[in-house]
């Protein structure tokens, strides 16, 4: 037999080179090992020991690597957590980092910044690069790799030899040399796609490797560096970079700052995307972004237009897709038919119809393969970065389009994976229906289902919209409903409510039209929309009319209440849920009976019927605790709260808000907890505890901003600031009230807004500045009007009044006062005629017609005694006692009423201003 050929060429004697030190060397090198090399020879073996210490020094050219491309940016953070391995501080031992990520992240450019930062640091005397090519159909072998290495080391290619144990052995000899001369290489492997082309590569110790792959490479003992795409700030100033490159003049990224966010996002921050987009930019320099962006909208074009004739990203993914097996590259296209931002394993078993865990090994694969992501704290939600996800829709469309699988398939596997969507979307909407309904048992409870929703959102809204028009959007539109009003995703349940609406009309389906419509006035209503959401009610009353659905007239009654009370349509409100109430008692619908009253009572407290309201309150309160609705009772006792406020009784607002608050944390009401902590504040800062006052207040804001409810937060925000007024924190409250303002402003809310304005002008009078205080309150004046409300612009009036006063514009502070008046008595409020009495009483002292402001504080006195607010009365005794002054009445006459200005502030609980009267009984202030 005759001797085994081996692989590479090899002379049998080694070629002196020039000694160390002799000629010139950018870096050199230094054998002092010896290996044994084994050949075959007949029926034995000859072992040949070479030594390496023959091989000379020889130059080199170790520090090959390229310069940075100048756009290179957004990847600070990541090379200072590489060099954290790096640093020869770190330990004594071979560094090994392996940085993975997905096609055109940008991971050779990283590894090529890591590289210079390294050698800027002194860290490393030479850094060589070697691209295993790991992803083309023929990759690097290790024993290639170590021929380039080698070489780069100054081995002669005739002394390289033939074996890849043999050359790892030099290559590790090699490396020692270097490092007892001092000499520190980093090794940057590039493109590897296995482990076993990195393994022969690494160094025993001192040295450093950081490699670069789509995978993640097991068995290293590496750590292991996720690249992900750029952040948006960064991917916008890498477009912007390129182009000014290519062009210095160019601006459009300045010129058009949104599109750039737009085709940045577009790109998914991706630089080789980024790239490409700016080659196409830069050789098109009249494009605008924008043309770019709409060329680049549609996903079916995308990767299209991702293409500068030398780099293609749909190469790039197509050729990811060649090293997967077969099932794997299968379950990559299903996935493409997901509709939503991110998959759970149990969907990805009802779209593939394999169970779990045949499925979660497929599922690993493609992580490794960096096409999918696993989301490090839900363990079983899966992701695809976006261009990825247009790319496996493409294949998908291929696919069938090319007939390599039955379109049946497809078809089945879409409609497996939205019957599992359905299904469980029904079953978790049973867990948010009012007490009593039968709740499904594929969730344990409410925070299952809860749970399950949030988790699922985008995949139901997204599915919603993929399948309008069918059964599958009527049937979510129907299940996502009550949960998205629970999270106040407002407009989001407008849009799964609107697409019910549609597919009931598409289907034909008369049975569930009318509950459609009436879903989506609530929707509407929610959003303040209360127009559309009267219309859509009348339109769901008549269809129920015409079926003769008593249950459904009931609900749309009740419900077109709530519209009407926000048009401020009171009498008819009243009207709609005294109607809703007949017909739930026709039905024997006690819970029905319970809502009907509860909004009865908020109607009858706009209609100042405080005590019917009292009543009616009480009697949803009693109805819910016989059903056994607990958040129902919270609701209750939520507005019973109101109507103890509206009666001044404000100890027992108190408590009712407190009960309120105990049962919305019950049943884990977010939105209902924020709101009886608002209520609360608003009934310890009539108490005159003030501190309390604004920590309940402050603790609503937070909840209001935790659910996201703008809305709740300018509400919440207005309070703080009546909180801050109250404890002479003005330029705070000032602050609070601005900010209350912005965010009514950006709900679209009128009312708010001129409450916010209204408060403003208050706290700037404080601060004295009286103009402001003008300017403010005639804004809330204008707002008030616009929205109709007569109580609000009586309100207005007199603050305004108040301000005119100030300014010493008296003859208009009275007009203004008048105007409130006539305003208070013509909605029947008591209480605020006799505030707007005392205030005329004080226009008419600043005019010196003291019988007139005499008679006028006579009417205050008395009707704020009647209405048992002490602490008004001290104030409206205290300007009656300060015009007996000015009117220049006797002492005695003048001292009672301070007398009775100090009874009734102790009476009212407020100690200091009784002090202040009690003092002015000797020393009445002189003048006016």
């Amino acid at each position: 037999m005759g001797a085994k050929k081996t692989s590479g060429k090899r002379k049998s004697g080694g070629k002196k080179n020039k000694r160390p030190g002799q000629g010139q060397r950018t870096g050199s090198s230094f054998a002092g090992a010896s290996f044994e090399r084994s050949q075959v020879l007949g029926s034995g073996t000859q072992t040949t020991k070479i030594n390496v210490q023959a091989y000379a020094a020889v130059p080199t050219a170790l520090n090959s690597l390229p310069g940075l491309p100048q756009e290179f940016t957004g990847r600070d953070d990541e090379i200072a957590k590489i060099q954290s391995i790096l640093d020869p501080g770190s330990g004594s031992g071979a560094a090994v980092g392996s940085v993975a990520g997905l096609p055109g992240v940008g991971k050779t450019t990283l590894a090529h910044a890591v590289g210079h930062a390294a050698l800027d640091k002194g860290w490393f005397t030479k850094v060589q690069m070697v691209n295993l090519r790991g992803y083309d159909p023929t990759p690097v072998p290790p024993e290639d790799a170590l021929e380039a290495l080698l070489r780069a080391l100054g081995v002669a290619a005739e002394h390289i030899p033939p074996t890849l144990d043999e050359r790892a052995g030099l290559y590790r000899s090699q490396l020692d040399a270097l490092a007892r001369e001092e000499q520190r290489v980093l090794i940057l492997a590039d493109n590897a796609s296995t482990s076993d082309q990195i393994r022969p590569l690494l160094p025993a110790r001192h040295h450093a490797v950081l490699v670069t792959s789509r995978h993640t490479l097991p068995g290293l003992g590496a750590r292991l560096f996720n690249l992900h795409p750029l952040q948006p700030d960064a991917a916008v100033d890498l477009l912007h970079q390129r182009l000014e490159v290519a062009d210095p003049d160019d601006r459009r990224v300045e010129d058009e700052p949104a599109a750039a966010e737009e085709l940045a996002a577009l790109c998914g921050y991706l630089p080789l995307a980024l790239q490409i987009a700016a080659a196409l930019l830069a050789d098109d320099p009249d494009q605008p972004l924008s043309e770019r962006v709409r060329m680049l909208t549609d996903a079916g074009t995308r990767l299209g237009g991702l293409d500068d004739g030398e780099r293609n990203l749909r190469a790039v993914f197509d050729e990811c897709l060649t090293r997967l097996s077969h099932q794997e590259a299968d379950l990559y296209r299903l996935l493409g038919l997901h509709p939503g931002p991110d998959i759970s394993t149990p969907a990805v078993a009802a779209l593939t119809g394999q169970p779990a865990d045949k499925v979660i090994p497929l599922l690993r694969q493609l992580v490794r393969a960096r096409l999918l992501t696993q989301h490090s704290q839900a363990r079983d939600r899966w992701s695809m970065h976006d261009l990825l996800r247009v790319h496996a829709q493409e294949q998908a469309r291929t696919t069938m389009d090319g007939a390599r699988v039955p379109r049946r398939r497809y078809e089945q596997a879409r409609a497996r994976l939205t019957d599992h969507y359905v299904r469980h979307a029904n079953a978790a909407d049973t867990h948010f229906r009012p007490p009593g309904e039968a709740v499904s048992t594929l969730f344990a409870g409410r925070e299952q289902a809860l749970a399950w929703f949030d988790a699922e959102r985008e995949n139901l809204l997204a599915t919603t919209h993929t399948y309008a028009r069918t059964k599958t959007a009527l049937s979510l539109g129907f299940s996502l409903g009550r949960y998205l009003e629970w999270r106040r995703r407002l407009q989001d349940a407008v849009t799964v409510r609107a697409h019910a609406l549609e597919a009931c009309q598409a289907l034909g389906d008369a049975l569930n039209l009318a509950g459609a419509w009436n879903n989506l006035g609530s929707a509407l209503q929610e959003l303040h929309r209360y127009t559309e959401a009267h219309d859509a009610y009348r339109t769901a009353l008549d269809l129920y009319q015409q079926t003769g659905d008593t249950r459904g007239q009931a609900d749309v009654w009740n419900n077109l209440g709530l519209a009407l009370k926000e048009l401020r349509r009171y009498t008819e409100a009243h009207d709609a849920y005294r109607t809703a109430l007949d017909l739930y008692q026709q039905t024997g619908d006690t819970r029905g009976q319970a809502s009907a009253w509860n909004n009865l009572g908020l109607t009858l407290r706009e209609l100042r019927r405080y005590t019917e309201a009292h009543d009616a309150h009480r009697t949803a309160l009693d109805l819910h605790q016989q059903t056994g609705d607990t958040h129902g009772q919270a609701s209750a006792w939520n507005n019973l709260g109101g109507a103890f406020t509206e009666r001044r009784r404000y100890t027992e607002a108190h408590d009712a808000y407190r009960t309120a608050l105990d049962l919305y944390q019950q049943t884990g009401d977010t939105r209902g907890q924020a709101s009886a902590w608002n209520n609360l504040g608003g009934a310890l800062r009539e108490l005159r505890r003030y501190t309390e006052a604004h920590d309940a207040n402050r603790t609503a804001l937070a909840l209001f901003q935790q659910i996201a409810d703008t809305r709740g937060q300018a509400s919440a925000w207005n309070n703080v600031g009546g909180a801050l007024t109250e404890r002479r924190r003005y330029t705070e409250a000032h602050d609070a009230y601005r900010t209350a303002l912005a965010l009514y402003q950006q709900t679209g809310d009128t009312r708010g807004q001129a409450s916010a304005w209204n408060n403003l002008g208050g706290a700037l009078k404080e601060l004295r500045r009286y103009t402001e205080a003008h300017d403010a309150h005639r804004t809330a004046l204008d707002l008030y009007q616009q929205t109709g409300d007569t109580r609000g612009q009586a309100s207005a009036w007199t603050r305004f009044g108040t301000a005119l006063k100030e300014l010493r514009r008296y003859t208009e502070a009275h007009d203004a006062h008048r105007t409130a008046l006539d305003l208070f008595q013509q909605i029947g409020d008591t209480h605020g005629e006799a505030v707007a009495w005392n205030n005329i009483g004080t226009a008419c002292r600043g005019l010196e017609r003291y019988p007139e402001a005499l008679t006028a504080g006579e009417n205050a006195i008395a009707m704020l005694t009647q209405e048992e607010d002490w602490t008004r009365t001290g104030e409206a005794w205290a300007e009656f006692a300060a015009t007996l002054n000015a009117s220049g009445a006797g002492p005695s006459r003048v001292r009672e009423a301070w007398e009775q200005s100090a009874a009734a502030y102790v009476r009212g609980g407020d100690d200091e201003a009784a002090a202040i009267s009690r003092a002015n009984v000797e020393n009445p202030p002189l003048g006016t």
